[in-house]
């Protein structure tokens, strides 16, 4: 029985709109390079997937990140 001023969302919308959600948060992920890691964790198991090269921990590769930007500063403003 329907409750007077009460709506519901078609599927559809609720669909689209949880597309929507997805696809912007992914996109903010890659625009704030959070996704560096998963990347250069997928490159590295691609070019050289042997168990003698190891795959840094995050903290590894943000130390490294951190440290590269601070012996190579150009592009940055500040």
């Amino acid at each position: 029985m329907p409750t007077a001023g009460v709506t519901t969302v078609p599927a559809a919308v609720l669909d689209a709109l949880r597309r929507a959600g997805r696809g912007l948060a992914w996109y903010t992920r890659g625009l704030v390079r959070e996704d560096a890691y998963e990347r250069y964790v997928a490159h590295l198991r691609a070019t050289h997937p042997d168990p003698d090269h190891p795959v840094p921990t995050p903290r590894q590769f943000w130390r490294e990140q951190a440290d590269r930007q601070d012996d190579h500063p150009e592009g940055r403003c500040c």
